[in-house]
Protein backbone atom coordinates (compact mmCIF):
# COMPACT_ATOMS: atom_id res chain seq x y z
CA UNK A 1 0.00 0.00 0.00
CA UNK A 2 2.78 2.55 0.68
CA UNK A 3 4.35 1.97 -3.20
CA UNK A 4 0.85 2.66 -4.03
CA UNK A 5 0.73 6.15 -2.42
CA UNK A 6 4.52 7.31 -3.33
CA UNK A 7 3.41 6.10 -6.80
CA UNK A 8 0.62 8.32 -6.68
CA UNK A 9 2.49 11.33 -5.31
CA UNK A 10 5.46 11.09 -7.83
CA UNK A 11 2.58 11.19 -10.67
CA UNK A 12 0.89 14.19 -9.19
CA UNK A 13 4.07 16.09 -8.14
CA UNK A 14 5.89 15.41 -11.71
CA UNK A 15 2.50 15.95 -13.77
CA UNK A 16 3.55 19.01 -15.82
CA UNK A 17 -0.40 20.46 -14.94
CA UNK A 18 0.17 19.97 -11.23
CA UNK A 19 3.79 20.71 -10.84
CA UNK A 20 3.44 24.42 -10.10
CA UNK A 21 0.53 23.74 -7.50
CA UNK A 22 1.21 24.62 -3.81
CA UNK A 23 0.20 22.79 -0.56
CA UNK A 24 0.15 25.76 1.77
CA UNK A 25 0.10 23.65 5.02
CA UNK A 26 1.02 23.76 7.94
CA UNK A 27 0.99 19.57 7.40
CA UNK A 28 2.65 17.88 9.98
CA UNK A 29 5.37 14.90 9.68
CA UNK A 30 7.96 12.96 11.47
CA UNK A 31 11.21 12.44 10.10
CA UNK A 32 12.68 9.42 9.81
CA UNK A 33 16.12 9.74 7.51
CA UNK A 34 18.09 13.01 6.88
CA UNK A 35 20.10 12.88 3.99
CA UNK A 36 22.04 15.75 4.01
CA UNK A 37 22.37 19.60 5.68
CA UNK A 38 18.71 20.47 3.24
CA UNK A 39 16.97 17.51 2.78
CA UNK A 40 15.58 14.68 4.73
CA UNK A 41 12.37 11.83 4.38
CA UNK A 42 9.19 12.53 6.17
CA UNK A 43 6.49 10.29 6.69
CA UNK A 44 2.56 12.12 6.96
CA UNK A 45 -0.72 10.93 7.67
CA UNK A 46 -2.73 11.54 4.81
CA UNK A 47 -5.84 9.52 6.43
CA UNK A 48 -6.49 7.46 9.03
CA UNK A 49 -4.34 4.72 9.18
CA UNK A 50 -2.60 5.85 5.89
CA UNK A 51 0.38 7.44 5.88
CA UNK A 52 2.95 8.52 3.01
CA UNK A 53 6.38 8.97 2.90
CA UNK A 54 8.17 11.57 0.93
CA UNK A 55 11.51 13.57 0.64
CA UNK A 56 12.14 17.11 1.02
CA UNK A 57 14.52 19.64 0.47
CA UNK A 58 14.39 22.86 2.36
CA UNK A 59 13.60 25.81 0.39
CA UNK A 60 15.62 28.79 0.52
CA UNK A 61 19.14 27.73 1.30
CA UNK A 62 22.22 25.88 -0.55
CA UNK A 63 24.11 23.36 2.07
CA UNK A 64 27.79 21.93 0.83
CA UNK A 65 27.30 18.19 -0.93
CA UNK A 66 28.37 14.91 0.84
CA UNK A 67 29.64 14.29 -2.16
CA UNK A 68 31.73 17.43 -2.64
CA UNK A 69 34.53 18.67 -4.91
CA UNK A 70 37.09 19.00 -1.98
CA UNK A 71 37.73 17.39 1.55
CA UNK A 72 36.49 21.16 2.90
CA UNK A 73 33.21 20.79 0.99
CA UNK A 74 32.57 17.37 2.20
CA UNK A 75 33.96 17.91 6.05
CA UNK A 76 30.79 21.36 5.70
CA UNK A 77 28.69 19.18 4.56
CA UNK A 78 29.02 16.39 6.92
CA UNK A 79 28.75 19.49 10.14
CA UNK A 80 25.60 20.51 8.39
CA UNK A 81 23.86 17.42 7.75
CA UNK A 82 25.04 16.43 11.71
CA UNK A 83 23.51 20.16 12.75
CA UNK A 84 19.99 19.16 10.87
CA UNK A 85 20.23 15.59 12.32
CA UNK A 86 20.23 17.17 15.91
CA UNK A 87 17.50 19.18 15.33
CA UNK A 88 15.22 16.88 13.66
CA UNK A 89 15.70 13.16 13.28
CA UNK A 90 12.43 11.15 14.66
CA UNK A 91 11.14 14.59 15.77
CA UNK A 92 7.68 16.16 14.25
CA UNK A 93 8.45 19.15 11.75
CA UNK A 94 5.67 21.17 10.21
CA UNK A 95 5.89 21.57 6.55
CA UNK A 96 4.42 24.55 4.64
CA UNK A 97 4.54 26.17 1.16
CA UNK A 98 5.25 22.67 -0.24
CA UNK A 99 5.46 22.15 -4.12
CA UNK A 100 7.06 19.92 -6.66
CA UNK A 101 10.73 20.35 -7.16
CA UNK A 102 12.64 19.44 -10.14
CA UNK A 103 13.30 15.48 -9.29
CA UNK A 104 10.28 13.47 -9.05
CA UNK A 105 9.64 11.85 -5.88
CA UNK A 106 11.05 14.88 -3.99
CA UNK A 107 9.16 18.19 -2.42
CA UNK A 108 10.40 21.48 -2.02
CA UNK A 109 9.26 23.22 1.28
CA UNK A 110 9.60 25.36 4.25
CA UNK A 111 10.11 23.87 7.60
CA UNK A 112 9.81 24.16 11.36
CA UNK A 113 10.43 22.55 14.05
CA UNK A 114 8.12 21.18 16.31
CA UNK A 115 8.99 24.39 18.89
CA UNK A 116 8.30 26.75 15.00
CA UNK A 117 11.81 27.36 14.82
CA UNK A 118 12.55 27.76 10.99
CA UNK A 119 15.43 25.35 9.56
CA UNK A 120 16.37 27.23 6.78
CA UNK A 121 16.91 30.36 8.78
CA UNK A 122 18.42 28.63 11.48
CA UNK A 123 21.10 26.32 9.13
CA UNK A 124 21.82 29.90 7.31
CA UNK A 125 22.31 31.60 10.96
CA UNK A 126 24.44 28.82 12.44
CA UNK A 127 26.62 28.82 9.04
CA UNK A 128 25.60 25.56 7.84
CA UNK A 129 23.88 27.17 4.42
CA UNK A 130 23.76 30.48 2.89
CA UNK A 131 20.39 31.43 0.77
CA UNK A 132 19.81 30.50 -2.49
CA UNK A 133 16.79 31.26 -4.50
CA UNK A 134 17.75 29.13 -7.41
CA UNK A 135 19.97 29.91 -10.69
CA UNK A 136 23.71 28.69 -10.40
CA UNK A 137 25.07 27.90 -6.97
CA UNK A 138 28.98 28.99 -6.00
CA UNK A 139 31.56 26.36 -5.08
CA UNK A 140 31.98 25.61 -1.15
CA UNK A 141 35.74 24.73 -2.12
CA UNK A 142 38.58 27.67 -0.92
CA UNK A 143 39.50 28.88 -4.74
Amino acid sequence: MKWFWYTALCLIISSPALAKETLHGPIQAEVIRVLDGDTFDVRAQIWIGQYIETRVRLNGLDTPELRGKCASEKQKAQSAKAALESLILNKPVYLDNIHGGKYAGRVIANAKTGQGQDLSQHMITNGYARKYDGGARSGWCQS
